[in-house]
């Protein structure tokens, strides 16, 4: 990744400007996030009133994720969230790693084009609403914002982001700390002792009460982090409370116990500076259930608070992955920052082999070169991981060429993670970190990378099993669907099917068209309830029962009635709607019948559009005698039919009544000359790129002009 935008070309112009909004709108936290150039991911460009740390598991976001900064960038709308509680119905994965009380905003920042977001973030003792000023103050911000990054590319020195984000100093504005011995005097003749933290946790001040009372000469504090200089405060507890307060700048309290019996309380004050600590004997008894101390001897590390949080943030993202490639683009997306990786092979078990499902920071080459290694390989250390189940940590290449002398060569690496994936004592894959530079794995790092691996085991488990399902249904849902539409004279015709994009990716939407002699045709579309394999299969079977009945010359109320004794006969469980749409284009007529289906739309040739009058019939599958209205009119020149599923209108939150209107007037206004743009044009309308949560089948069936 290329390095920060140096002084002078936009930075400090961008760096201003989120600095001013953080103080116009009372934010205590600001970041910005730009669109990476060559990939759908945001990525943190500047961040005010927070240490990049603390940032670390939204320092790369994917334009997919479930987050409001991607959120505010898809939709190019402000997101905003009043509340801890609003975060963890809305943004559960969000809320995961970010578990305090704040209230937050989104923004786009758009301008010609859309460059990422801003996020603006304030105390939870805020009110819970925006004012109308505040979304003014956001939204000229973002305009700003937009002016800056597009006045920088235009000038050819376009913003670049860096491995991590430049982190803003706080402004004190014009705040006097007074002559510094007053102020130290000051602080000494208060009770207990005192001491400053800075944004990122580390001992600015220590009054000479607070280190006798933390039980260490000042000199060796000074400029430490609490956690790491005090092995009594060394538990994620402890950590938790600093982020908390830094995050929330909210006071916060906690009491902690310095041995072998001295209990202490901690009150820490934030503000956009740092925190200012208090720190008093208890003179109380121990809490009942005091925070564990790590037991004489012990030589495990905890893991640190933020770790801790950034596991659970990437664990929850896991278990939202659905296919394999879901898999790999979230480890390479978040897993890789979050450890400082530059480079990830993900491989699978195939057939005794290795065989590399995902890749990231490696030229095609390399890939060749390790693509289909035995699984006891001793090319490289993963053979050697999978069969004992045991990540192997290289440093630096020199430690790595010792039992490996090939693979540093051509890896090209300097440092590398290999993380065996294994489920129940089953290899099923192996992933691999790898580093341009050599590094020293700590024992904490090994710790959540070996705990993440087993995430990344089971979810890649399930993900092939994902796939595998989806290929078979999938395929068989394509060998129902017509592969072409046959030529009838006099008519132009063109059709779509969209699979939903949740779920199992199939349904059971259907469509047909059927040539009737020289001079007739008949035109079907369905909706299959459910989206698995058994709606693909009767689906299947109902478009054959059609297909069948149509060829000879059934009408259209007995083509269905005979379609709703077959569905009810097999009793799948599972209730169809259909429409069928037979069209005598030689005496210019058309005749339907409807099961329960929505009725088509019909734009004449001068462009009024409107849903034509269509009695239904119930829907095949529930009544095995049921009767089916037949409906007629006429087949004016260029008179045009759309056929739909509900897919197509159906919106949770919208009414459906208001859907359709929208179809209608988007049909009118569509220009008619190319039926497959017209039908991608009305997709782009009414359904905009976004999570499908059912399939959609369309046919557009357009009778021909003839004379003017």
């Amino acid at each position: 990744m290329t390095s920060t935008a140096r002084p002078g070309e936009g930075a400090d112009e961008l760096d201003a400007a989120l600095a001013e909004t953080v103080r116009r709108t009372g934010a205590s936290i600001g970041a910005v996030y730009l669109l990476a150039p060559d990939e759908p991911v945001l990525l943190l460009e500047a961040l005010y009133g927070a240490p990049a740390d603390v940032a670390a598991p939204w320092s790369r976001v994917p334009l997919a994720a479930p987050a409001p900064v991607a959120e505010a960038v898809r939709d190019e709308r402000l997101i905003w969230v009043g509340s801890q509680e609003e975060m963890a119905r809305s943004y559960p994965r969000t809320a995961v790693a970010l578990p305090y009380p704040l209230a937050l905003a989104a923004a786009p920042v758009v301008g010609n084009r859309c460059w990422g977001s801003l996020l603006l973030m304030w105390p939870a003792t805020r009110p819970s609403r925006m004012t109308r000023r505040e979304h003014g103050h956001v939204a000229a911000c973002c305009r700003r914002l937009a002016r800056l990054l597009e006045e920088a590319a235009e000038a050819g020195r376009p913003l670049v982001t860096a491995d991590r984000p430049r982190v803003l100093p706080p402004a004190t504005g014009d705040r006097q700390a007074g002559p510094a011995g007053a102020a130290a005097d000051f602080a000494e003749r208060l009770p207990g002792g005192c001491c400053s933290l800075d944004l990122e946790g580390r001992i600015t001040y220590l009054t000479s009460g607070g280190a006798e009372l933390l039980g260490r000469d000042a000199g060796r504090l000074l400029g430490t982090l609490p956690w790491q200089s005090l092995p009594w405060l060394d538990d994620p507890t402890y950590e938790d409370r600093y982020r908390a307060a830094v995050l929330s700048r909210e006071p916060v309290s906690f009491t902690a116990c310095r041995p072998p019996d001295q209990w202490l309380e901690f009150h820490l004050y934030p503000d956009a500076s740092g925190i200012s600590v208090r720190i008093v004997p208890t003179g109380a008894l121990p809490p009942p259930a005091p925070a564990p101390r790590r037991a004489p001897g012990s030589t495990t590390t905890p893991a640190r608070a933020g770790q801790l949080y950034q596991l659970m943030h990437l664990a929850a993202g896991l278990t939202e992955v659905v296919g394999v490639q879901d898999v790999v683009d979230l480890v390479a997306d978040q897993i890789m920052p979050a450890f400082g990786a530059h480079g990830l092979v993900l491989s699978m078990v195939d057939s005794g082999r290795l065989r590399i499902t995902g890749h990231r920071g490696y030229p095609a080459e390399v890939i060749e070169r390790f693509d289909g290694l035995p699984l006891d390989t001793t090319f490289t250390p993963a053979g050697q991981a999978l069969s004992s189940g045991i990540p192997s940590f290289f440093g630096d290449p020199e430690e790595m060429r010792r039992i490996y002398p090939e693979a540093p060569l051509v890896s090209g690496k300097q440092a590398w993670a290999f993380l065996p994936l294994i489920i129940s004592g089953r290899p099923v894959g192996c992933c691999v970190l790898s580093y341009e530079r050599p590094r020293n794995f700590s024992a904490e790092e090994r710790a959540v990378m070996t705990s993440l691996a087993g995430l990344v085991a089971q979810a890649l488990d399930r993900a092939r099993l994902y796939d595998t399902k989806h290929l078979l249904a999938h395929g068989l849902q394509q060998a129902l669907l017509p592969h072409s539409l046959p030529a009838v004279a006099g008519l132009d015709v063109a059709a779509r099917y969209l699979p939903a994009t949740a779920g199992m990716d199939i349904g059971g939407d259907f469509y047909d068209l059927i040539r009737l002699g020289d001079t007739g045709a008949a035109a079907v579309i369905g909706d299959v309830q459910g989206h698995n394999v058994a709606a693909a299969a009767l689906m299947g079977q109902v478009r054959t029962a059609v297909h069948a009945h149509a060829t000879l010359a059934t009408p259209p109320d007995r083509v269905l009635a005979a379609a709703n004794r077959l569905v009810s006969d097999l009793d799948p469980g599972l209730f169809t709607s259909c429409l069928y749409v037979r069209l005598d284009i030689a005496h210019r007529r058309v005749t339907l019948a409807s099961a329960g289906h929505p009725p088509p739309l019909v734009r004449q040739r001068d462009g009024r559009t409107a849903p034509l009058d269509v009695t239904p019939g119930p829907l095949l599958g529930i009544d095995p005698d049921a009767e089916y209205p037949v409906t007629e009119t006429d087949l004016t020149p260029g008179l045009m039919l759309l056929l739909y599923t509900d897919g197509l209108v159906e919106t949770p939150g919208t009414d459906y009544d208001d859907s359709v209107s929208d179809l209608a007037r988007h049909l009118a206004e569509a220009d008619d000359r190319d039926l497959s743009l017209l039908i991608d044009s009305l997709l782009r309308k009414a359904r905009p790129a976004r999570l499908r949560t059912d399939d959609i089948a369309v046919l557009v069936l357009k009778a021909a002009s003839g004379p003017s």
